[in-house]
């Protein structure tokens, strides 16, 4: 048996709501855990692929179990959950800014969805070369470090425009 097919048996065996869920089906049906896993991840892939709704399945996969387990790195005592999914949280509004000024192309490209999903999985993966950590400290990162500058320069000359404009049409608005 391969490293991986090793790793994921371990991760189906874990207890918590997959291990639980998982378990109860293998005892109800008498079919192991690790193909009742592999049949879903084969029938969602396939669904991503093919099925309706597919969009709104893949923006359910790459939200739900990110915004969980990132209330659960805000209620945890250490630093280090927190910093990797507010990484996560940072590519994945990159991506979602990059997918919508791309998407009436991106849409055209078969199996996109089974593509992105794999890629928000990707990101999301519990291991410290996940595409989150990747992307954000091989581009976004240095990008940042380079350009956070002018950045703050450009928003704090916004700000004070907006303020110039509340307080002229707070003034006009007042009664003589």
């Amino acid at each position: 048996m391969g490293a991986m097919q090793q790793s994921f048996q371990e991760f189906l065996n874990r207890p918590g709501l997959l291990g639980d869920l998982l378990g109860h089906l293998e005892a109800k049906s008498g079919v192991k855990r690790y193909y009742l896993a592999a049949g879903f991840i084969g029938f969602l892939g396939l669904y991503l692929m093919f099925g309706y709704g597919a969009s709104l399945l893949c923006n359910l996969i790459g939200f739900t179990y990110p915004a969980y387990v990132s209330i659960k790195a805000i209620e945890s005592s250490t630093k280090d959950d927190d910093t990797m999914w507010l990484t996560y949280w940072v590519v994945y509004g990159l991506f979602s800014v990059a997918e919508f000024f791309s998407d009436t192309f991106l849409y055209w490209f078969p199996f996109y969805y089974a593509g992105k999903c794999l890629f928000l999985v990707w990101c999301m993966a519990p291991v410290s070369w996940n595409g989150s950590q990747f992307l954000y400290r091989g581009f976004i990162r240095p990008w940042f470090l380079k350009h956070h500058q002018t950045v703050d320069n450009v928003l704090s000359d916004l700000s004070g425009r907006a303020l110039n404009v509340a307080s002229a049409a707070s003034r006009e608005g007042r009664p003589a």
